[in-house]
Formats: structure tokens, sequence, C-alpha cells
């Protein structure tokens, strides 16, 4: 388990409504953390801002699609942050906010 960053909880929080947001945070904090494929350690809350901040943007606030992100990211966490388009520069996440 790897707690969330502040930048990963806000966007969260903007993101789930008060009902789904801590089914989402759990989801996030056990299953897209230290047991992705491929990580370096030290594996913290803010090395993994960049593929959490993915995963958030293509669930468009839907604990489903959330779902499915994370399953994609255990497979292979570049294919999440390619589709959320994250994957070419390794500061992109930093300017995306959801609305």
């Amino acid at each position: 388990m790897v707690e969330l960053s502040d930048g990963t909880r806000e966007r969260l929080l903007a993101l789930f409504s008060v009902c789904d947001a801590p089914d989402a945070q759990r989801l996030l904090e056990h299953e897209c953390a230290d047991n992705l494929p491929l990580l370096f350690p030290p594996v913290t809350p803010q090395s993994l801002e960049r593929i959490r901040f993915a995963a958030l943007k293509l669930s468009e606030g839907d604990l489903g699609k959330l779902h499915y992100a994370v399953d994609v990211a255990n497979r292979d966490w570049r294919d999440v942050l390619v589709a959320a388009g994250f994957g070419n520069d390794v500061r992109a996440h930093e300017a995306w906010h959801p609305e």
C-alpha cells in the first residue's frame, strides 16, 4: 500500500462523488501502488502521481473505468500513460486538473 499524494487526493475528490471517493482511494492505494510492474524503489506517493493521475483522468469519475485503468496499469502502466496523453512528457500530468 502506498498512500495518495496531496495532488492525487485533490484530483480524486474533484472527480468522484462523496460516496465513491473512498472506494477510488482504496483502489489506488492498494492496486495502483508498489505492486505495479517495472517500478524502481523507492515507490512513494509522489513517484506514483503520473500513473495515478493517468488512471484518474481515464476514469472520468467512474469507478468501473477506474478499475479498468488500474487493471491495465497492472499489466503495463505505460499503456495508461499513453492513453491519458502523458506518455511523451514526464511533466504533462502536472498540468492536468479535472473540471
